[in-house]
């Protein structure tokens, strides 16, 4: 296909695909889904080989905020049964983060609920940070802690912090139908805040939230202009509760064509799978490590995610490797640049959930018995073909471990 010959010349060389070419992409028929995974993952393993990143998260303050964000179970309003709690201490924070790390993770995101910081919120996921880099040597923190203001960027820069996550999430002409409380361009100010304090810049899209095609190269294009290191690519979870809980509008091969359209524009850049893999992708996750170069460990910020002991057995099934701690994640052109975990070189692309650090909120399917893939339970092949373009509802369970309770996470 002289398409995808086209985009793979040009993603090897960084250039930007034409927005035509990215939506010929997402059109794309299932019968040639198979060429256009293989095609994006030349450029997968150009850039990056087959290193898997492995992300952790902890939700360090959850729910109750007064953002209304549909596609967010923690939103002003929703009724969706989370986890709610106030602001973990720093020792808290740190233990919860020690069992990603121990699980194979290499880089912690910390996630706080909220239209923004206070002053004193930065006072405390600086304590946070110090604690979990003195005991991790090596280990990368990204904050996601919603909308910045002057200077907390290069507060949060100064206490070790390596990273800040803040989403984009869809386009902005169709913004304002997703959230009233804040705007497209809060959100692009908050990026740039991480930019130019130094931070490696971390944002990415929801995919499945009812938007078109147009709509999701719009938000991928704005993201390769906005430069950032990380693309976290988040598939919707309808929680019930929330006004998209009755959205369910994707299928593995969209959610595939989706990541492959991500790495055609933006192909030097951690691509990371986030919320939602568990649940859309089901048994196509390991074609998606063909594509995605990133994906969380364990449980998300509300829902559980995958045992983390399938997603290690996943990786090694599919041919992959886990990233080393002492392995640099982005390309030499990027890294050099701001000589740490990110940088801002020339292409680029780059997490949700109020910000959250890339999970999207809502994501996850429960570990289900034996730590197996999602929906281990084996369906009779007609029961199978019926459900595949159905609400699988059975996958979203409300993460009832971890961070917030005296129950062991899930890493």
């Amino acid at each position: 296909m002289d398409l995808l010959n086209t985009l793979v010349d040009k993603g090897l060389r960084r250039e930007l695909p034409t927005r035509d070419e990215a939506l010929a992409v997402l059109a794309t028929s299932d019968d040639d889904l198979l060429d256009v995974v293989a095609a994006a993952g030349k450029v997968r393993r150009h850039w990056f080989g087959r290193r898997v990143k492995l992300n952790y998260l902890v939700n360090l303050k959850s729910g109750l905020c007064p953002e209304d964000c549909s596609y967010c179970s923690q939103r002003l309003g929703s009724t969706a049964g989370i986890l709610k709690y106030t602001w973990l201490k720093p020792d808290e924070a740190s233990q919860a983060a020690a069992a990603g790390l121990a699980g194979g993770a290499k880089r912690v995101c910390l996630v706080a609920s909220g239209r923004g910081p206070t002053d004193r919120d930065v006072d405390r996921v600086s304590d946070t940070i110090k604690a979990i880099k003195e005991q991790n040597e090596g280990v990368e923190v990204c904050a996601c802690l919603g909308l910045l203001s002057d200077g907390q960027a290069e507060r949060l820069r100064d206490a070790g912090a390596d990273a800040y996550n803040h989403n984009l999430n869809t386009s902005e002409g169709t913004y304002a139908d997703i959230t009233t409380t804040h705007t497209y361009a809060d959100r692009v100010d908050t990026v740039q805040k991480a930019h130019s304090a130094g931070l490696s810049a971390c944002s990415g899209l929801i995919a499945g939230m009812g938007e078109s095609d147009e709509d999701l190269v719009d938000v991928v294009f704005s993201l390769r202009e906005l430069d950032p290191d990380s693309v976290p690519v988040n598939f919707l979870i309808p929680f019930e509760g929330t006004p998209l809980g009755k959205e369910w509008n994707l299928t593995p091969q969209r959610c595939l064509r989706i990541l492959a359209m991500v790495r055609f524009v933006c192909p030097d850049v951690e691509v990371r799978i986030a919320g939602g893999r568990e649940v859309h992708l089901r048994t196509m996750q390991p074609l998606a490590l063909n594509l995605a170069n990133s994906i969380f460990l364990g449980d998300y910020l509300t829902s559980e995610g995958q045992a983390g002991k399938a997603d290690l057995e996943m990786i090694a099934d599919a041919g992959f490797e886990v990233e080393g701690a002492d392995q640099v994640t982005l390309p030499e052109h990027r890294a050099s640049a701001a000589g740490g975990c990110g940088s801002h070189a020339e292409a680029g692309c780059g997490s949700h959930e109020g910000g959250g650090c890339g999970s999207h909120e809502a994501a996850g399917c429960g570990s289900h018995e034996g730590g197996g893939v999602c929906g281990s339970v084996a369906a009779a092949p007609a029961e199978a073909t019926a459900r595949a373009n159905e609400p699988r509802t059975d996958l979203v369970a409300v993460r009832r471990r971890g961070a917030g309770t005296d129950l062991a996470p899930n890493a």
